[in-house]
């Protein structure tokens, strides 16, 4: 009995080792891929490209720019900071920034950083390198950008602000060495943990991160 027992045992693990062998690798679920926040070159152009001017129709009236030319004060305040260093921009101007910055096309890429580092992290780097492509397409290329760095809220107010200046640097740099884009069209300035994409995970990495706005179109940028 135990010999036809140890008999049955030996064929019922055969047979469930068949039907294991048999069965379909379990399927990849969005998010698994550790790129799978990174965009796409088209992604970033849509994002900032100015909306196309619709063609006017007979009997409808004619409804605000969808994305309005820089008015005065926003274009002086423009040309005022291209060129300049992170680190000469006042609080004052920095908060001006984001005001205007707030109503033109943006885009907030995930573009995270080893912790406590300036240091692009390499699951990033398709972002960046996305970016890239996208600022010299011919949509976008010649406007002015601005590139936000942020920080989460590990650490005090004068250290985080100082690593985002870095980050937005960073960017700022590779950009400028890959792609040849023109320093004076990349404004950087860093906002530290004062703006955090998500508050209530202060901690959490997707505050890492650096914003991209299209401050002025190409063509009422003056160069």
């Amino acid at each position: 009995m135990k010999s036809a027992a140890k008999g049955l045992t030996a064929i019922l693990s055969i047979i469930a080792l068949g039907a294991a062998l048999s069965l379909p690798a379990a399927p990849a679920f969005a998010g698994d891929d550790g790129n799978s926040k990174n965009v796409t070159e088209d992604d970033i152009v849509r994002a900032l490209a100015p909306a196309p001017k619709k063609p006017l129709t007979r009997g409808l009236s004619i409804a605000p720019p969808a994305n309005p030319a820089p008015n005065a004060a926003e274009t002086k305040l423009i040309q005022s900071v291209r060129g300049r260093s992170t680190r000469s921009l006042s609080s004052t101007e920095r908060e001006e920034i984001a005001s205007v910055a707030k109503d033109k096309p943006n885009i907030d890429l995930e573009i995270t950083f080893d912790y406590n580092s300036a240091n692009i992290s390499a699951k990033s780097m398709p972002s960046v390198q996305a970016l890239g492509r996208a600022l010299t397409s011919p949509d976008l290329k010649g406007s002015t950008f601005v590139v936000a760095g942020h920080t989460d809220a590990a650490g005090g107010e004068a250290y985080n602000q100082d690593l985002s200046e870095r980050r937005a640097d960073a960017i700022k740099r590779y950009l400028v060495d890959k792609y040849s884009i023109s320093a004076t069209d990349l404004v950087t300035v860093g906002y530290g943990k004062s703006k955090l994409k998500d508050a209530s995970q202060p901690m959490a990495e997707v505050n890492r991160r650096v914003q991209v706005v299209n401050m002025e179109n190409k063509t009422t940028a003056s160069k």
